[in-house]
């Protein structure tokens, strides 16, 4: 069975795509490859227990075991040394890619405190888009009581768009909330 977001994906947005930017083929139209959660682990916060807390909370946001990444080479200005864990992510696809989207859509943007939209400049050229979270309890699975520290999360999500023109339409027809521009 197919997520909600799937279902709107082929019914809705393959169509407005094809008629907008006038594909010949459904295989052209852009898509959503993969999406990625990240999070930075300093240096000075190691420790396995605040890795194993950063773990879980990727693993209930996620559904997947997140992998611990490591430093390929030593940096001394920031003090990282080689094969140090420097960060933890999980990569999405397929159907828990499209039902985190519609959770992120749905419930955890409209949940951040001051939300007022996703800039244009978030999606680069090729029209993939990048999102950062100051705080995770905005997922919701996350309790906010159970929460020992408050880490930050950042999410891309990976297209097959060839500009920012198609990537922008295709997030818009999918239903992320972009911010208004205001005319004066």
């Amino acid at each position: 069975m197919e997520s909600r977001l799937q279902q709107k994906y082929k019914k809705e947005v393959i169509p407005a795509l094809q008629e907008k930017f006038h594909y010949a083929n459904v295989l052209a139209v852009p898509k959503i490859k993969k999406v990625s959660l990240n999070v930075g682990v300093n240096s000075k916060n190691t420790e396995s227990n605040y890795l194993d807390n950063v773990e879980g909370t990727l693993t209930k946001i996620s559904g997947q075991k997140p992998i611990r990444a490591k430093a390929k080479k030593a940096i001394s200005a920031f003090k990282v040394k080689e094969n140090m864990i420097v960060g933890v992510n999980v990569t999405l696809r397929g159907r828990r890619m499209y039902d985190f989207l519609d959770k992120l859509i749905n419930v955890s943007l409209p949940r951040v405190r001051d939300f007022r939209g996703i800039s244009e400049k978030n999606i680069d050229g090729q029209g993939n888009l990048s999102l950062g979270f100051k705080e995770h309890i905005v997922f919701p699975e996350i309790k906010p009581d159970e929460v020992d520290r408050i880490h930050g999360l950042e999410v891309t999500i990976n297209t097959s768009a060839q500009s920012k023109e198609e990537g922008k339409e295709l997030f818009q027809l999918l239903g992320f909330p972009f911010q208004k521009k205001i005319i004066k």
